[in-house]
């Protein structure tokens, strides 16, 4: 199976092999000019090739991130907060190692007193895709896909610390993604490294 962060489980149930065929029907099925995510030809070949095997979808709706945001992720989380780490307070290097890494996500242009807030709201999705990803080993069996992001891959505090707490007994192999060679060795198990996207400068705009 696969999971897909870039998608809820109600789209995920749209991705047919018929709809997969045809990258305009799919990207209309599934909203996704309205949805936030980059140009659909990024993700059109995963999508087509994912809709062979079972499809869960993880992104979690933009008002419980606002509400983790507000209220801690552990309050929101659907599932055992407990099991999945969330009712544990981070230690005070990585609460401070996280919220410099939100920081310079977004653009060095985010007020110090909301950055805690950021990162509930990135733990609410780390234990989002885990718990998606341990349904659909569940029903499935392994191997388990998670298309995400590198900072939910990440395996010193991303979705695979995550499942250590909950499942410590799955196997996790953890892929980044780098459009450059990372200076020092990044925390991934394994990474690959591609030539870089045409595309502007997303901070131009602060």
């Amino acid at each position: 199976a696969i999971v897909f962060e870039m998608l809820d489980p109600e789209e995920a149930s749209r991705v047919t092999p018929e709809l997969a065929g045809d990258p305009d029907a799919l990207a209309a099925a599934l909203d996704w000019a309205d949805s936030g995510w980059p140009d659909f030809a990024m993700y059109y070949p995963l999508l087509a090739n994912a809709s062979a095997v079972p499809i869960f979808g993880a992104e979690v709706p933009r008002d419980a991130a606002q509400r983790a945001f507000a209220e801690g992720a552990a309050a929101v989380f659907a599932g055992d907060a407990e099991r999945f780490g969330l009712t544990e307070a981070l230690g005070e290097d990585q609460q401070a190692a996280r919220e410099a890494a939100q920081l310079a996500a977004h653009c060095d242009a985010l007020p110090a007193d909301i950055l805690p807030g950021f990162v509930e709201a990135q733990r609410l999705r780390d234990a989002t895709l885990a718990a998606s990803a341990l349904e659909a080993l569940e029903a499935y069996g392994a191997p388990v896909v998670i298309v995400t992001g590198n900072g939910h891959a990440r395996r010193d505090w991303g979705v695979p610390s995550v499942l250590e707490t909950a499942a410590p007994d799955v196997e996790v192999l953890s892929l980044g993604q780098f459009e450059e060679a990372p200076g020092a060795e990044p925390p991934y198990d394994l990474w690959a490294v591609a030539a870089p996207g045409e595309r502007p400068d997303p901070c131009l705009a602060f």
